[in-house]
């Protein structure tokens, strides 16, 4: 849409924040879902070594085939989505029939009933936008895949169009009973695994287990692409030379058709991340990397604005039509709204900083090239370098 230095920083910042998020969304199933799903203690240090596990494991399924990424992420968003209606429908039932539960529940503040700022930056609201944003990134992971997907251009936006709606309207539904089936709010709030204490209070401790480890299928799907996407961010930036050690990150398997080295890499920023960072600094890393996708996704929506009647037009492609200009102004004030609302409160100030110091230190690199190898960065994406072998699968 730009030129390749503005599409650089673009992909610093997505390579920075997909990343971190491989490491987090693994740590999350191991903590949230593996272990209470067999029954062990939360224990910080037993959760970073189950993380490292997971990751080594992704990165050998991301390595081997990307066939095999797609037919796990197919499994784990099919079960997914049947366990959220029939989750939603047994819990409806067993509210109604035994009675234990209140509407009033969802007009409730619960535990900030008293809380006097609750309002100021759009109370429930805020939550609900953060969340909205935390799913956008698996889409954007997936559209990072675009490239090996048959007929990109009308597929993968369907998908992405299709997962929002159904994403919306069952996780709205699962939500809603969820919420109606709570009885003791305060208790709830303090546990660290919400959900699973109202499955079991309501359904019994052998439907949670379901719930865990349907949980813990979808995590382990949803880190598998997100690894794969952030090793294909690499591979493309070092394909075109402006990317750190670019001759080792283009490298493709012949035989597998991926880019092992740029894979590799992610598993090893995951490794220093559970090894090196304590928990409160890892918190603040995982809460900037919600912060980055915020960013990005505005920058987008700012570019596309100003470029959009000089875009070439696919014939037979995915198009709003005259609802495009709406959705796009639409789209940017719910971004920077969320920006907003991620930023504000004092215990953003270290995840801020830490975003100023990836961009910082993205720059820097970024000034390296252009002046040991600018020709890198005046040249089209894939030209530079593309010789480098075969294309990923």
């Amino acid at each position: 849409m730009a030129n390749p230095r503005v599409g650089w920083g673009f992909g610093w910042l997505t390579f920075c924040y997909l990343a971190i998020a491989v490491a987090a969304i693994a740590n999350a199933l191991a903590s949230q879902a593996l272990m209470p799903l067999v029954g062990m203690d939360p224990d910080e240090g037993t959760a970073r070594v189950i993380t490292l596990v997971i990751l080594l494991i992704q990165t050998v399924i991301v390595v081997a085939s990307t066939r095999i990424v797609s037919l796990i992420n197919s499994a784990a968003v099919g079960l997914e989505l049947t366990l959220v209606v029939v989750v939603a429908l047994v819990l409806a039932i067993v509210v109604a029939v035994t009675g234990r539960g209140s509407l009033g529940n969802l007009t409730s503040r619960g535990v900030t009933e008293h809380a006097p700022h609750y309002f100021d930056l759009g109370g429930g609201l805020m939550i609900a936008m953060i969340m909205g944003l935390a799913t956008l990134v698996g889409f954007d992971s997936a559209a990072n895949l675009a490239e090996e997907a048959k007929d990109p251009f009308r597929s993968v936006p369907r998908a992405i169009v299709a997962s929002v709606v159904a994403a919306g309207v069952l996780g709205m539904a699962f939500l809603i009973c969820l919420t109606v089936a709570i009885e003791d709010i305060p208790g709830v709030t303090a546990s660290e695994s919400p959900v699973a204490v109202i499955m079991r209070e309501r359904l019994g401790p052998e439907m949670e287990k379901v719930l865990l480890a349907a949980i813990a299928i979808a995590f382990f799907g949803a880190g598998t692409v997100v690894m794969a996407s952030c090793s294909r961010i690499v591979f493309a930036m070092a394909r075109d030379g402006r990317f750190p050690a670019h001759q080792v990150m283009r490298r493709v398997n012949p035989r597998t058709r991926t880019p092992i080295p740029a894979s590799v890499l992610i598993l090893v920023v995951g490794v220093a991340l559970m090894v090196a960072l304590p928990g409160d600094a890892l918190l603040q890393l995982i809460t900037a990397s919600t912060i980055i996708p915020a960013l990005v996704y505005g920058a987008t929506i700012v570019l596309y604005l100003a470029v959009r009647r000089r875009l070439d037009r696919n014939k037979g492609a995915f198009d709003l039509g005259r609802f495009e200009l709406p959705v796009a102004i639409c789209a940017l004030v719910w971004t920077v709204a969320s920006l907003v609302v991620l930023v504000s409160p004092s215990e953003a100030l270290v995840p801020s900083l830490i975003v100023v110091g990836l961009i910082v230190a993205g720059g820097l690199f970024f000034a390296g090239l252009l002046l040991f190898n600018r020709q890198a960065l005046d040249t089209e994406p894939g030209v530079s370098g593309s010789s480098s072998g075969t294309d990923v699968e």
